[in-house]
């Protein structure tokens, strides 16, 4: 740090930790840190993640320095700057038209660990397809609960319309995007889901729990669907949708709309000013 032009610290985690202290002593040499985590102020976090927090939006103990978090949160110190991630370059952007001749297909895109929850995904494709509506669901991703899903999916006899396809490459889940029509991602914690930007990228309208700046990213259910955990209520949300095709196509545009904001080119424009 001593001999550095510009200082950058990833956070939460154990350096980033040590770097937060450290940084204080550098108080003239450019900073800028990126929060990889969950910004909400109001959301439950162990205490390790508040006092990083703390420390880099104080602007006594943290000096020229710009912090970079994934959502905008009303109320922030003036070091703190709304920002984002990106997949898919411009070059990428194309028309999208989802075909439903065959039924509504789902995407679930994440780890399968407890805190992504696809257990909830798969109840609620198969509370969808108990109400009469002809939908499938692939879940791309691999886990400790992967033998648990399975046997879920074996048990009830799911297999037919759900199936667990593994970890798979960026370029193959851009074609699954094109093909789907809903991403579902019920997760407890999240910093910038690209599952859910990812997404809408290719029209497939995003169902995701309101952690992190997911409200934000879907403008509170106009561009996309939040997830009460309810399968109820979320169930009978879904299917308002599905019996309105226009709808669908409506919000579906405004997903893509929305994501196509933030490419990689503009991702590397917006870095660029930062230094």
């Amino acid at each position: 740090m001593v001999v550095a032009d510009h200082i950058h610290l990833r956070c939460p985690g154990n350096m980033g930790l040590l770097g937060c202290f450290l940084q204080i002593f550098f108080p003239s040499t450019p900073k800028t840190v990126k929060y990889a985590g969950n910004w909400d102020p109001y959301s439950k976090q162990p205490w390790s993640y508040k006092l990083q927090k703390w420390i880099i939006s104080n602007t006594f103990l943290s000096r020229n320095i710009q912090v970079l978090v994934y959502g905008a949160w009303p109320n922030q110190t003036k070091n703190i700057l709304p920002f984002f991630t990106a997949s898919f370059s411009e070059n990428d952007i194309e028309s999208i038209r989802k075909d439903f001749s065959n039924g509504f297909k789902f995407l679930f895109v994440g780890s399968l660990v407890e805190g992504k929850q696809p257990l909830y995904a798969i109840r609620l494709v198969e509370e969808l397809k108990n109400y009469g509506i002809d939908v499938s669901l692939k879940i791309f991703g691999e886990g400790l609960l992967e033998a648990d899903l399975e046997y879920y999916i074996e048990s009830n006899n799911l297999s037919d319309f759900i199936q667990i396809c593994g970890g798979v490459s960026l370029k193959k889940l851009k074609s699954e995007y094109k093909k789907s029509h809903f991403s579902v991602l019920p997760s407890k914690s999240e910093g910038w889901p690209k599952a859910v930007a990812e997404a809408m990228f290719f029209g497939c309208i995003p169902i995701a729990t309101k952690v992190s700046c997911v409200p934000w990213m879907l403008d509170n259910g106009d561009r996309g669907i939040l997830l009460s955990e309810r399968l109820d209520k979320d169930r009978n949300t879904i299917v308002e949708i599905l019996n309105n095709i226009a709808q669908f196509r409506i919000m579906s545009r405004k997903a893509i709309k929305w994501s196509h904001n933030y490419t990689i080119e503009y991702f590397e424009k917006e870095i660029a000013k930062l230094l």
